[in-house]
C-alpha cells in the first residue's frame, strides 16, 4: 500500500509539472538546460524534459509491476531529482526574464576572468568532496560523494571549454584589429 500511494503522489506531482509547463513548453532556450547525467534528452524545450520524466514514470510504475526492487529504486531516486530541477528551472525562469539584457558588445577578458574564477571553485569543491570521500566510512555515503565529484568534474569539463572558446575569440578579436 505504502508504495502505491507513493506512486500516486509521483503522478500527481508529474501531472502538476505538466500543468505549469503547458503554457511555456515550447519556448526554446539558447542551449541545453540540463547535464546529460541527469536527463538524457538535450534539448532547448521543457516539453522535451517533461517527455522523459513522464516516460520515466511509466517506467517505473511498470517496474514496481514487475517487482525489479533495483530498477525502481533506481527510477525513483532519478525522476524526484528530475521533478526537483524542473521546478527549479521553472521557478528561475521568472527571473531570468526580469534581469536586464547583457550589452551587445561583451567585454571577453572579463567573461575570461568570471570563467576562470568559476574553473578555480570548481577545483576547490572537487578538492573538497575528494577530502570528504576519504573520511566517509559508509559505502551509501561513499557513492553519494562520487556522485557529487562526477557532476563537479562535469562542470569543470564544460568550464574549461567555455575558457578555451573564451580565448580563442580574444585570440580572433586581436588579430582582426592589429
Amino acid at each position: 500500500m505504502k508504495t502505491a500511494s507513493l506512486l500516486q503522489a509521483l503522478d500527481v506531482r508529474v501531472a502538476d509539472l505538466a500543468q505549469a509547463i503547458a503554457p511555456i513548453s515550447l519556448q526554446r532556450a539558447s542551449q541545453a538546460r540540463f547535464d546529460r547525467n541527469l536527463f538524457s534528452t538535450h534539448s532547448t524545450q521543457l516539453k522535451d524534459y517533461l517527455s522523459e520524466v513522464q516516460a520515466n514514470l511509466a517506467q517505473l510504475q511498470l517496474s514496481v509491476k514487475v517487482g525489479k526492487a533495483d530498477q525502481v529504486a533506481y527510477l525513483a531516486e532519478k525522476l524526484v531529482a528530475q521533478i526537483a530541477a524542473l521546478q527549479r528551472e521553472l521557478a528561475t525562469l521568472q527571473m531570468r526574464k526580469n534581469d536586464p539584457q547583457p550589452p551587445v558588445v561583451e567585454n571577453l577578458y572579463e567573461k575570461l576572468s568570471t570563467h576562470q574564477d568559476y574553473e578555480r571553485r570548481l577545483q576547490t569543491m572537487i578538492s573538497d568532496r575528494d577530502s570528504q570521500l576519504a573520511i566517509q566510512t559508509t559505502l551509501v555515503g561513499q557513492q553519494k560523494i562520487q556522485k557529487e565529484i562526477a557532476a563537479l568534474e562535469g562542470r569543470l569539463q564544460r568550464c574549461r571549454q567555455a575558457i578555451t572558446r573564451i580565448e580563442r575569440a580574444i585570440e580572433r578579436r586581436e588579430r582582426g584589429l592589429s
